[in-house]
């Protein structure tokens, strides 16, 4: 698998594409993880994220959360919910990135920063100062940290959120796909399907 320093920003879908040698599925049939066949919720977990929603819901109704809040109110939790913060699953964290996008109107910068499941479930939080950053802009980085796995020949998946929206992505075979966006803010149901699928993954992993 070609390899690239993920250090390096990479800003475009065309850009990570074209590095890669990457195209991106329109199969239905190609990421059915992320809708199919999704592991039940018990009451227990669907009370812990409730508890989750709510508390994120209060913190988020004083103003924009920084990446680090983020991690501590809403990603960490969730992935202690769905239990992968536990054997056998081991977690690291990469060098953060700094990202520079361009819109109609001005230059937004950020940050992403990233944790590693067993190489194969990367975790993308995307900060931005003054604006939002959109969760789509954190994809061509994404793509090239899951180029960077050394499990070359097994899917791999990525988390991608920004506080408000959550994103899940594959990689397999050089072909990706994407899941459609969630909105746990808007509805906590979309945050009992976000856990739903980081089980079904983590359910793949073992």
């Amino acid at each position: 698998m070609q390899t690239l320093a993920v250090t390096e920003a990479i800003t475009t879908i065309a850009e990570a594409e074209g590095k890669f040698g990457l195209s991106r599925s329109e199969s239905k049939d190609f990421f059915t993880e992320w809708y199919d066949q999704l592991p039940e919720i018990d009451s227990s977990d669907r009370a812990n994220l409730e508890i989750l929603w709510r508390r994120y819901i209060y913190h988020s109704s004083g103003g924009h959360l920084l990446e680090s809040t983020v991690m501590l109110l809403l990603v960490s939790p969730l992935l202690t919910i769905a239990g992968l913060y536990d054997p056998p699953f081991r977690i690291k964290a990469e060098e953060s990135i700094a990202i520079n996008v361009s819109d109609s109107e001005e230059t937004l910068q950020g940050r992403i920063d990233v944790l590693v499941l067993r190489d194969r479930l990367w975790i993308i939080v995307l900060e931005s100062k003054k604006k939002m950053l959109s969760v789509w802009s954190a994809l061509p980085q994404t793509l090239a940290y899951l180029m960077a796995s050394p499990n070359e020949d097994l899917s791999t998946f990525a988390m991608l959120t920004n506080g408000d929206n959550i994103v899940f992505v594959k990689l397999e075979a050089k072909q990706y796909a994407m899941s459609q966006v969630l909105a746990p803010l808007v509805n906590r149901g979309e945050l009992e399907v976000a856990w739903q699928v980081l089980r079904k993954i983590a359910e793949i992993e073992v």
